[in-house]
């Protein structure tokens, strides 16, 4: 154990991190034998560990901000949980049809009173929009705005939404641009809450696999779905999208994205919150849809995603205190240790929010950009 300990009580102090100390990013440890857990199992067993209160840390968030600086994943990053999940996804298809639902089941379905409580009334479960926005409703319209003016709709298209999620962008689009409305997820419960808050019917929704859609559209759009595509099935979702978008259509993409590709997500996020999850690479976007579409516009406004998770975080803990929601010490540990260190990536810069439009065969004289 000492050994453990001292090789990670070093490098805490390289990233300015203290081990007992008092300031808010240091951390207090109530168990030592977290050492020897870390070294072995990596991400997956300091997260772990986390839940089951084995350390604590007042500013999770400038915690793992400093950690992430001093590029301390690195560190762990040749433990057995990171290198059996590079191998599983280089030997497996971990996003088919089959494997697609468990992030549904694991994730998506935990429970809608939960995520009311932390998304709001717009339910958008994707990067705000802050440039002119004070709150994160405000925040959330302007990205909804934002994506329909990109998509340059028009009354009475035919809009399609893959990974529509609880239907805030959809019933945005619908009564706000008065389009045709079609959106698809895989999770049930996404689909239900979706359905009772749409009792007139107006927007036509599926709970099914993307790949198994059918149809003709004018706009193709999806937000923060092609995170659980998986690299093996970049070519499938564009060249699909491709199949179902007419020729004169547009496609905007709104995914998070790595600065270069990894074989998944990281070992605690894999199990806990998001399993068989992908972050996508420039160059694996790109690669995926050369040939197919032409891109029009990519714009980036990751650094967005730092304000929207703190606000995410502040709600949840607000919705568990007063009673929005329930569930227990482990469940609330783990969502604090999930938003505040995606919070400290997006901080970091670590990861990214993209928007691509794309376009079949590009728009004759040019697309106009809007920002």
């Amino acid at each position: 154990m000492h050994k453990s300990k001292d090789l990670l009580v070093k490098a805490l102090e390289e990233a300015d991190i203290r081990v007992n100390g008092t300031r808010p990013w240091d951390i207090v440890v109530h168990n030592n034998a977290l050492f020897d857990r870390v070294l072995r199992d990596g991400t997956l067993g300091a997260g772990e560990a986390y839940m089951e209160g084995w350390w604590d840390c007042e500013a999770l968030d400038v915690m793992f901000y400093k950690a992430i600086c001093a590029s301390m994943e690195e560190r762990l990053s040749h433990s057995l949980p990171v290198l059996f999940i590079a191998l599983r996804q280089h030997v497996f298809n971990m996003q088919s049809k089959k494997k697609s639902v468990e992030v549904a089941k694991k994730h998506y379905n935990m429970g809608n009173d939960l995520f009311a409580s932390m998304l709001g009334p717009t339910m958008n479960y994707s990067c705000g929009y802050w440039k002119n926005a004070h709150t994160l409703d405000e925040a959330q319209e302007a990205k909804m705005e934002l994506i329909c003016r990109k998509l340059h709709l028009e009354k009475g298209m035919r809009v399609l939404d893959i990974g529509c999620g609880w239907g805030g962008l959809a019933r945005y689009m619908s009564s706000h641009y008065d389009v045709e409305m079609t959106g698809i997820s895989i999770a049930s419960e996404q689909i239900r809450y979706a359905r009772e808050r749409d009792p007139q019917g107006r927007i036509h929704w599926i709970c099914d696999d993307y790949r198994n859609l059918t149809g003709k559209f004018d706009r193709i759009v999806s937000v923060g779905m092609f995170e659980h595509v998986g690299s093996r099935n970049y070519p499938t979702y564009m060249r699909k999208a491709h199949e179902l978008l007419e020729n004169n259509g547009l496609f905007l993409l709104h995914t998070i994205g790595a600065n270069h590709q990894k074989a998944g997500v990281d070992p605690w996020f894999d199990k806990y919150i998001f399993p068989n999850g992908m972050l996508p690479s420039p160059v694996s976007v790109t690669k995926a849809f050369e040939g197919v579409f032409v891109l029009e516009d990519w714009d980036n406004f990751g650094a967005y995603y730092d304000k929207t998770l703190m606000s995410w975080y502040e709600r949840f803990e607000k919705g568990l205190s007063e009673g929005g929601f329930s569930c227990d010490e482990e469940v609330r540990r783990m969502y604090r240790y999930y938003l505040l260190s995606c919070a400290a990536a997006f901080r970091a810069r670590d990861i990214q929010l993209w928007q691509l439009v794309l376009s079949p065969r590009g728009i004759p004289g040019g697309y106009v950009s809007v920002r």
